[in-house]
């Protein structure tokens, strides 16, 4: 038997500053967008894309800003799940993928995003580019309902 791999339904691409305004902009576009896809705004789906995507857009922001180069959002609806892709322009060492995230001292003041992708996201990794930066890309499960009014 042969499987075949999801078939995307939607998809979203966007290209922000690197700023925190630009962060939280991403989080706003793809609530809207999910919402436009029919997964409504405060469903749990919507909350999990939102966390995700505001982590790792402000990751985007915060360690893989580089003057002069935008970071990329990018939302896939395929069948069964959400995928979030953050790309950013930065090379350099690429940040821990999962399983190898630690949990942050508790009084540190930073540390936590890759911590709640991993407590929120139903698969997700890291992915080295070719040139130039890295994508993180995470995969939300929609309900099985959902799913079929949107698949193939």
């Amino acid at each position: 038997m042969t499987t075949q791999p999801p078939a995307t339904v939607h998809t979203f691409t966007q290209r922000l500053s690197p700023t925190p305004r630009g962060a939280r902009l991403a989080r706003h576009l793809a609530l809207n967008e999910l919402h436009t896809w029919g997964i409504r705004y405060g469903s749990d789906t919507s909350h999990a894309v939102a966390v995700i995507v505001a982590e790792l857009a402000a990751n985007a922001v915060t360690h893989g800003r580089v003057p002069g180069r935008d970071f990329e959002l990018r939302l896939s609806l395929v069948t069964g799940s959400v995928r979030i892709e953050v790309t950013d322009t930065r090379s350099g060492p690429c940040p821990p993928g999962p399983g190898a995230v630690r949990e942050p001292l508790p009084l540190a003041e930073s540390g936590r995003g890759l911590v709640l992708v991993a407590a929120v996201a139903d698969r997700w990794e890291v992915v080295d580019r070719a040139l130039l930066g890295k994508t993180v890309c995470a995969e939300v499960d929609v309900p099985r309902c959902l799913s079929l009014l949107t698949g193939p």
